[in-house]
């Protein structure tokens, strides 16, 4: 298998032990790997799950889960690509992750009329808040589940990346949303341009009511989450829960000959720290068409001494 950097990596290129399996719990299973593809409008997508290198030497399960999914049909048709990471070192942190996206995938499926329609118009501050609340929604039934267990959120909990486009061949626009560290790079005219929005980047409109309440007023009075009523400190309240990471979101305009990646942590550290890794998706990506999906695959796969975890990705070409 391929690799870039100062040398190969000190894991095998292959997969050498599975992870261990309950004769009563095999729909618990993990697959070393998850390929998929389509093409719809103007795009063509690839998407892929690999377990990394020192999970398959350790027999761990894959922490990364991967959902491709088409909603509607003909140019109505919504396509959502989810991703999620489960929490490093627990147990469940694989059914965390495929959880996530089951969640979120539902709540994008019941919605996906008014998801697409909104693409089509542009309408970025309402797709904004929207998600946002889908989004919080979904890691909302997997904090329910964590309780349901009798494990710590924490322990159950995963970061949650998604990437929606219309099969409309007439809207280039494509749309992120997530939880959780990742990346979002954009291939255009040979260079790479790291999209990854920042905490707080607005796109669109600002909406009225769009958020969380302020946890004070500009005066420091504390303010109750759903009434907005000031109350006094009290040395008997709880500890405060431990913050959210924050929503991120990007609605942006595909051009002819793009490229768009979203990838999990696994495969966004090694981009942003290799520069060979870049270079050789650049020579890789940049000619010839979107890849065949062992292509994609391969590709995907190129390793980089330092960087062993599960790597998820989704490309999209553009016609």
């Amino acid at each position: 298998m391929a690799h870039v950097g100062s040398g190969p990596p000190t894991y095998d290129a292959e997969p050498t032990s599975l992870p261990p399996a309950d004769p009563d719990g095999l729909d618990d299973l993990v697959s070393d790997t998850v390929l998929d593809g389509a093409r719809y409008g103007t795009s063509t997508l690839r998407a892929v799950s690999v377990r990394g290198d020192s999970a398959r030497y350790r027999g761990e399960p894959r922490r990364d889960a991967l959902l491709t999914a088409r909603f509607g049909t003909a140019e109505e048709a919504l396509v959502l690509v989810a991703m999620a990471t489960g929490a490093r070192a627990t147990p469940g942190a694989h059914r965390a992750a495929a959880e996530a996206c089951r969640w979120i995938g539902r709540a994008v499926g019941r919605s996906h009329a008014r998801l697409a329609e909104d693409i089509r118009a542009a309408r970025r501050g309402d797709l904004k808040s929207g998600l946002h609340r889908l989004t919080d929604r979904s890691l909302g039934k997997l904090r329910a589940s964590a309780a349901e267990q009798g494990v710590e959120p924490e322990d159950y909990t995963a970061s949650l990346r998604c990437l929606l486009l219309t099969a409309d061949p007439e809207c280039r626009t494509r749309v992120f949303f997530g939880v959780g560290d990742g990346g979002l790079f954009r291939l255009r005219d040979g260079e790479w341009q790291d999209i990854e929005p920042r905490v707080g980047d607005a796109t669109g409109e600002p909406v009225v009511g769009f958020g969380s309440l302020p946890h004070e007023t500009p005066e420091g009075d504390r303010l109750t989450m759903d009434l907005g009523i000031t109350t006094p400190p009290s040395p008997y309240e709880p500890a405060p829960a431990p913050p959210r990471a924050p929503f991120r979101f990007r609605a942006s305009v595909a051009r002819p000959g793009d490229t768009l990646l979203l990838c999990t942590g696994g495969l966004a550290d090694p981009l942003r720290g290799e520069p060979g890794l870049c270079e050789h998706l650049t020579t890789r990506w940049s000619t010839g068409g979107p890849p065949g999906l062992a292509a994609f695959l391969a590709d995907t796969q190129v390793r980089v001494k330092g960087y062993a975890d599960d790597r998820t990705a989704a490309a999209v070409w553009e016609a």
